[in-house]
This record gives C-alpha cells, structure tokens and sequence, in this order.
C-alpha cells in the first residue's frame, strides 16, 4: 500500500511539472515515505532524517509523508528542523498546492486530515514502476480499532471508491498492457461500493472479467468481513488468484478478544474451512503477533496449533511493539522483549517445517508463473504462481521468455520459500 502510495504521488508531482530523479544528490526536493505499523519502521525514519539533515546546506527542500508525518504531525518540525513539509497520508491530493507554497518562500507546510475525512486519493497520474503489475487502491482508512495498530488513527475511516471508478481504472490498466491488479485497503474486504452496485466478491469478479487481465490478486483481508461468496468468486474466475492472505494475529480466543479482533478462533477456523473446501487449492498465508500484552504460554501454545492445523503457506510474524494512541498502551506488558524473542525464533521455526513439507508436495506439478526477472548469478528466471509462490527455473531449449509473460514451469525442487524447476516448451 505504501508503494502505491508513493506510485500515485509521484504521478501527481510529474502531473505538476516536477521530474523525477535517481539519486537523492540530484534532488531539489526529497519526499520521505513513511510507515509507523511499528516502532522498528518509525525509529528508522528519524535516522533517515538526520542522514539527510547534512545535504540541507545544499539547498534541498524535505518533505515527510504517510503515516508517522499524520502521527506526529508539527512534533517532525521539531525532531527535524530541515523539514519544511509534513503530509498525513489521507491528505495527498493537497500536495501539489503545498508545494506551491514552499516554492513562494514559507518554510514550513503541514497537511493533515482529521479522522473524519471522506476524501480519497485518486489521480490519473499514477506512475507504475511495474510495467505487468499494477495496485488499485478500492478502500481506505480503518474501522476496526484492533487495540495495537495505529492505522485508524493515521489513515483515517473507512472510505470506499465506487465500483466504476475502479473498473474504469482497471480497464484503462488493460488498455496500457498491464495483466495483473491487485486490489489494495487496510481491510480490502470491508469495501462497500459508494454507489450501491457491487459487493467486494461482485467487484472482484467484474475486475476479473475486463478484457486482458489474466490475474487480480487482493490484500488484506479481515476475517470479520471475509464471506464465503469471496471463496465462491475465486471458484467461478479462472482470472483471480488462488491465495488468500487472511491475518489470524493469535490463536487464541483470549488473546483476540484482547486484541479486539472482533472474532474468535472458532470463527476464524469456519472462514479457513470455506476456503480449504473450494474446488480448486487456495494458498493461505496470515500475519501473526507474539508477544502481545498478557500473552501466556497457553496462549502462545494456542498459536502454534493453529500453525498445525491451518497449515499456511506462509506467514508474516512479529514481535508486538506498543503505537502511540492505540488501547494497549494502557495494558500490563511483563513480557521481556528476550521472550518475546524467543516466541518469534519457535514460531518461525514451525512455520519454515510446515512450509518445507506443503512446499515439497508441489514437486512434479506443472505450474503457470508470471516471468518477473532473471537472476544472471544463477542463471535462473524468476517468477510467480497463481498461489502467489516464487519459482525459479531455468529456460527450456534455448527459449527466453519475456518478462511480464506467463509461461508453464515444472516444478523439480523446494524449499522453504521457493520452488525451483525447469520451463515446458
């Protein structure tokens, strides 16, 4: 979602005039991008800062966006004074008169929307630095309130584009030869069309149905808004992907309810059902926090059969980190940050076990990749499968194929996050 972002704001600078340039020693104005989901991506961004403090003396301009700018609004003034502008990342559309501003002369501009915000930020402008494979963003903000995650606070409510508009931007996609779309919100599935013609499942499958697209994709998903007509879309459209990412966050009931999840384990396992029972395999993945405050090892033991007995085909796994204005802020957190280690190395463990057994089951399949690269070291393409796994092979009878092309692969090795294997000619 963050390189989306950065996608459509560099559209709307070059829209303006501006040109984009490969090294920040080139820059006239430097725009920082930022994420605070964690404490580990905010700290950086302060680094970062003080990095780029010693090229004001060059006469460059500095701009913070995204989420720490909306989080810490005026305060980035004061922690960086080089800084001459700080955008939330619900108020992108105002960029372009801001930088007016900072080309008259003033030397410090902010540009932070309230919770409450409607707007969203479309724009014609986007520049795409994939060529194949382009993000359309159907929802922003959050509702949800899970009591560790600061997005509701940075990105404002949920606000949905309507159905036209996406498919308008899809078509126009297929049009420039793009064949993969990603649908992007913090919970993609909560997306309610503005104008009351489709659901999220009916929105997936119109996209999936514009000539040219021979892939769309969509993340992430929260377990409370995912229903079974989003399984019964993937079934019916050979265009959408078989994978879903569905973040669990624990497997214990206690500890969701603590988290304020907004469903119980039971709940979530009835979802991860509907999907294992769809007539074709769907790839799971989830994200997962350990360590969360008054996690016991009950708990914690909890997670890891959930682990067992999902069996994902990967996983994103953290340490939990407390975020300024979020509700566990205010909880008990004994939990030593060496413990919390020490969850993460056990779990990640059990997940590369799992996944180098699910992984191993796909040797001797032939599968469809889109070709993403080539990696000259090895002498290897790489590229994707529908289940949104890397595969690397290498050509077949001399044949190269295109990026950006699909092409059957069999697969002849695994391992705990790639496939290898040779290209059907």
């Amino acid at each position: 979602m963050n390189v989306h972002d950065s996608e459509k704001v560099i559209g709307t600078l070059t829209s303006e005039g501006y040109r984009q340039v490969q090294t920040v020693e080139e820059a006239d104005l430097i725009l920082y991008n930022t994420c605070s989901i964690r404490d580990k991506a905010e700290q950086k961004v302060f680094h970062r800062l003080a990095d780029y403090k010693k090229l004001q003396k060059q006469g460059k301009k500095f701009g913070v966006l995204g989420c720490v700018a909306q989080q810490e609004g005026e305060k980035i003034f004061e922690r960086a004074p080089h800084v001459s502008m700080v955008c939330g990342s619900a108020s992108y559309r105002n960029l372009p008169e801001m930088l007016v501003q900072i080309e008259a002369g003033k030397q410090r501009v902010t540009g932070l929307d309230d919770r409450q915000t409607d707007e969203c930020f479309e724009t014609e402008f986007t520049a795409r630095t994939n060529p194949h494979r382009g993000y359309i963003t159907i929802i922003e903000g959050c509702d949800k309130f899970c009591a560790y995650c600061v997005v509701p606070f940075t990105r404002g409510k949920e606000r949905s584009r309507t159905s036209d508009s996406v498919l308008a931007e899809a078509r126009r996609m297929a049009d420039l030869g793009y064949t993969e779309i990603q649908l992007l919100g913090q919970n993609v599935n909560s997306y309610k069309d503005s104008s009351g013609r489709k659901s999220f499942a009916e929105l997936l499958a119109a996209v999936g149905e514009v000539p040219g697209i021979k892939r769309v994709r969509f993340t992430t998903s929260h377990p409370r808004d995912f229903g079974r007509d989003i399984v019964n879309a993937i079934e019916a459209s050979p265009t959408l992907c078989d994978h879903v990412h569905l973040p669990v966050q624990s497997g214990s009931t206690r500890m969701l309810d603590t988290m304020q999840r907004l469903y119980t384990r039971e709940q979530y396992l009835e979802r991860i059902t509907w999907i294992k029972a769809a007539r074709r395999e769907i790839s799971i993945t989830t994200d997962v926090i350990v360590g969360f405050p008054g996690e016991s090892e009950e708990d914690f033991a909890e997670t890891l059969s959930l682990l067992d007995e999902v069996q994902y085909d990967g996983i994103f796994a953290f340490k939990y980190s407390p975020r300024p204005n979020t509700p566990a802020l205010h909880l008990a957190d004994p939990i030593t940050d060496e413990e919390k280690a020490r969850r993460l190395a056990v779990l990640q463990d059990k997940q590369k076990q799992i996944q180098t057994h699910r992984n191993h089951r796909r040797i001797g399949q032939v599968m469809e990749v889109m070709v993403e690269g080539k990696n000259p070291a090895r002498g290897q393409w790489v590229g994707r499968t529908s289940q949104n796994q890397v595969l690397n092979f290498i050509g077949g009878a001399g044949v190269d194929p295109a990026i950006g092309s699909y092409t059957r692969v069999l697969t002849t090795a695994s391992f705990p996050n790639s496939l290898a294997g040779e290209m059907v000619v």
